[in-house]
């Protein structure tokens, strides 16, 4: 089966990649006691305890294929493990460390071609890096766009990142968003969020949003018209407040002039795409009545704490397969 035959296509995977353990130079990322029932794996000086890489299908893409057909997903679309976005390191290693997983990624899906597609890694506290990077893993390599996390040294607004954002246009191809936890390689986030896993539930969900945001009323989607951007989990807490964002967009001195017509801020909104991991259909329902459904993808997380336990779109899974392979320009 290919992606253009594909039923379910789901588009928030991602993948850990032998090839890049010391990738980054001291900063990692290293597994420790893969064969115990206390495996590590340590990004700088963060260090996650009992999380098993090694034989899952984070890192075994026959397994994870295996469990793809149990859990009925057709397609994959894999990214870039947000432990390692590694945007705040020196430019360097940053660097070194993404061609190396690119590498890996194109071999990993070249195994499987009909049930995998990449996206790759992005050194982008160096935008030029960055645009050269992606020219080469989506022009050499054959992947499908480039992921990166939603916050790094300089605001995703920052005109530096336009070279970026224009190469994504000028190879037509997506670009994939997804937070990482604060603190990792870049500043703290806040001390409350470090209690019952709230950085992964609350911190996300308010990165998402902040990135929603930034990129609307500082004009990346008013630059790059063309410009793909699919966000996670539904864009974190947007759909609860679209509302609040339109009002600001009329009623702050702040907001650009360009934003503060009628429906001016809910079009943008509906121009960016999200996927559907949002664990309740009560959540799923509001972000569709707020940005319609044609920019919708599946999205589960695979093989992560929170994947859903079965494909859970039921009839919608024919119509998010088809805005996927419009996202993938791949039919």
């Amino acid at each position: 089966m290919s992606v253009e035959e594909a039923g379910v296509i789901d588009c928030h995977a991602h993948v850990v990649l032998a090839e890049t353990m010391g990738a980054a130079g001291s900063y990692g990322p290293e597994i420790g006691d893969p064969e115990t029932d206390k495996p590590w794996f340590r990004v700088g000086d963060y260090v996650l305890h009992g999380v098993r890489y090694v034989g899952s299908p984070f890192m075994d893409p026959d397994l994870r294929v295996k469990r793809m057909d149990v859990a009925g997903i057709s397609f994959q679309v894999i990214s870039p493990n947000p432990l390692t976005y590694f945007h705040y390191i020196p430019a360097a290693e940053a660097i070194a460390f993404c061609k190396t997983h690119n590498d890996a990624m194109a071999a990993v899906v070249a195994e499987h071609p009909d049930r995998l597609g990449g996206v790759a890694a992005l050194p982008i506290q160096d935008p030029i890096a960055a645009r050269d990077e992606l020219m080469r893993a989506v022009t050499d390599l054959g992947l499908w766009g480039g992921g990166i996390g939603t916050a790094t040294t300089h605001p995703l607004d920052s005109e530096g990142f336009d070279t970026i954002y224009e190469t994504f246009t000028e190879l037509d191809v997506p670009l994939f968003m997804h937070p990482g936890p604060a603190g990792i390689d870049g500043p703290p986030g806040d001390v409350a969020l470090g209690r019952f896993d709230l950085d992964l539930m609350i911190g996300f969900a308010a990165q998402e949003s902040t990135a929603v945001a930034t990129l609307i009323f500082g004009g990346v989607l008013e630059r790059h018209p063309a410009l793909d951007i699919c966000l996670s989990h539904g864009g974190g807490m947007t759909p609860f407040i679209a509302g609040r964002l339109a009002q600001a967009a009329v009623k702050r001195p702040w907001a650009p002039e360009w934003v503060k017509g009628d429906g001016v801020l809910e079009e943008k909104l509906s121009r960016l795409w999200y996927d559907v991991h949002v664990q309740d259909p009560r959540a799923l329902d509001l972000l569709i009545r707020v940005v319609g459904m044609d920019q919708l993808v599946y999205g589960t997380n695979f093989a992560g704490w929170d994947q859903p336990r079965e494909v859970e779109v039921g009839p919608m899974a024919g119509d998010l397969a088809d805005n996927a392979r419009r996202l993938l320009r791949k039919g």
